[in-house]
């Protein structure tokens, strides 16, 4: 496992998108296909959008509360992720892995202390959520380990020896004991005594040295456009505005008498939203709203998944914590598609969004998109499994809007849940770009949230602390939608509109705009 703030492996990133970047100019783009030109296009946008990124000082913020590194060992360390434990060699490679981490966690440490004299530090209400985060993974009691649960798997494993779990579960013993704990209790007395005190008590990349021009380059990463911090806040003003228009038509139309907020309440609490006495029959319920929509897909769309498709109550050991999400099919189409949703108290289950829901993270949204990449035997492979953020939650926003097209939304209620959501994305544009690009404290931002949307304050606080770890990427989702909106908008059939957008796979959207654009100036021309 590579160390990934290390000066040498950072110096290797940079080596390959260079030389990568050298190679690809070499290719004469006049003699290309549309198709390897849209791929030379793609390999471009990688290339220098990579080694912009290594002109800021992302290394030394090398942790956060949300994505850090730590976290993602931790999960691969779990036995429950995607490192494998089936082979006496899967232990062996994982414990070789757990060296970069090793590493990791005393460059770490260095990059910090260099944050600290150059002023690139976290915000205080940042490096608090770590702590305990570190905490957890350090733990002198080897069964209460995450590091030492794959040993708990070993016991009743038939396909290695006894010699070798032997082996195995004295390495894991001493490598956790004399290697990993002490690295961890090394960087976790660093944070606390130099690092907290240290640290920011402003929010936004603003306040950071070179902040504004940083925080513009991470628009243009998760967004794959250029479009400027001060547009995209009144563009997420002026929806936020659109939005509670509509949410005060549909309180209207139900013939609820309070303000707005006090109707988010209402729904939320309304046990008639709460109709399930069986997790079975919120599965069912899925499953109807997809045959519903059936006879209008067929409408809407012609370019449709292979792939077969389920939709699952999530696991119970991850259930409690978890959100509503889809995982894709295997590339070979043996292990169908599966939309998971939690049901931790079937009672407690509100409905009130499930439309919604269903548009977004199943059909079309995720599933049509991602499963249709998968499938396409025109993109090269490394097409097949690309994703950029403001392309596929883009997309996938966009699917809720077509609600009405297909023959959902008739229930107030249920046009209520999309609305939700879409205010949910439109009010981060607002408070991510407030935050940092406007000098916005957390508080700020934590109250116009709490002022449009009726989540709740410990929801919206975590909601603010993820934007403030990564500037930027919270605003793919309603950037992604509105570019698919205005490109729909100057093309004249939808259904060969949807088939443009999804027959490239995911792209940067300004590659999807310039496609788009080409294919509607070809078409008037062809007439």
């Amino acid at each position: 496992m590579p160390n990934p703030i290390s000066d040498k492996y950072l110096k290797e990133i940079e080596t390959f998108f260079s030389k990568t970047l050298g190679k690809l100019k070499q290719f004469n783009k006049l003699k290309l296909t549309k198709n390897e030109r849209t791929s030379y296009d793609i390999l471009e946008w990688e290339c220098e959008i990579n080694l912009e990124s290594l002109k800021y000082n992302k290394d030394l913020l090398p942790l956060d509360q949300f994505v850090g590194f730590h976290l993602t060992v931790g999960q691969l360390a779990s036995g429950e992720s995607a490192q494998p434990f089936l082979t006496a060699k899967h232990y062996d490679d994982w414990l070789k892995r757990l060296g970069g981490f090793v590493d990791f966690c005393s460059t770490a440490v260095e990059k910090m202390k260099k944050g600290i004299k150059e002023n690139i530090v976290l915000p205080k209400a940042l490096t608090l959520k770590i702590i305990p985060q570190i905490e957890n993974l350090t733990n002198d009691s080897l069964d209460k380990s995450i590091f030492f649960s794959p040993i708990k798997l070993i016991r009743d494993n038939n396909k290695i020896s006894n010699a070798d779990k032997e082996r195995i579960i004295l390495a894991y013993k001493n490598y956790i004991r004399n290697k990993l704990n002490p690295a961890l209790r090394y960087l976790l007395h660093f944070i606390k005594n130099k690092y907290l005190p240290a640290s920011r008590e402003t929010s936004g990349y603003s306040s950071l040295p070179n902040g504004t021009a940083w925080y513009e380059h991470e628009i243009k990463t998760y967004t794959t456009l250029d479009i400027k911090a001060e547009a995209i806040f009144q563009l997420g003003k002026s929806e936020v505005s659109r939005i509670r228009n509509e949410m005060e038509s549909v309180k209207n139309q139900v013939g609820f008498t309070g303000t707005l907020l006090e109707f988010f309440n209402y729904v939320r609490n309304n046990k008639e939203l709460m109709p399930f006495k069986k997790p079975e029959e919120v599965i069912e319920n899925f499953n109807q709203i997809h045959k519903r929509m059936i006879p209008y897909l067929n409408k809407t769309f012609d370019l449709v998944p292979k792939s077969k498709f389920e939709v699952r109550r999530t696991e119970a050991f991850r259930e409690a914590s978890a959100s509503a999400e889809y995982i894709p099919p295997s590339l070979d189409r043996k292990r169908p598609a599966v939309f998971y949703v939690p049901i931790p108290n079937v009672e407690k289950y509100n409905y009130f969004s499930d439309e919604d829901l269903f548009l977004h993270e199943a059909i079309p949204g995720h599933h049509y998109q991602i499963s249709l990449q998968q499938e396409n035997k025109t993109l090269p492979e490394f097409r097949k499994t690309l994703w950029y953020s403001a392309y596929g939650e883009g997309w996938a926003l966009y699917a809720e809007s077509l609600g009405h097209e297909l023959g959902l939304y008739k229930d107030p209620f249920q046009y209520f849940g999309m609305l939700s959501a879409e205010m949910h994305r439109a009010i981060r544009l607002v408070v991510d770009v407030g935050i940092h690009a406007l000098n916005w404290t957390r508080k700020d931002a934590i109250n116009y949230s709490l002022e449009n949307e009726a989540e709740s304050e410990e929801g919206i606080i975590a909601e603010i602390e993820r934007y403030m770890a990564i500037p930027g990427q919270a605003l793919s989702y309603k950037i992604g939608q509105l570019k698919i909106l205005e490109l729909r908008s100057k093309a004249e059939t939808e259904l060969e509109f949807h088939n443009q957008l999804l027959k490239h796979g995911c792209l940067p959207l300004r590659i999807l705009e310039n496609k788009i654009i080409s294919w509607i100036e070809d078409t008037k021309r062809k007439r």
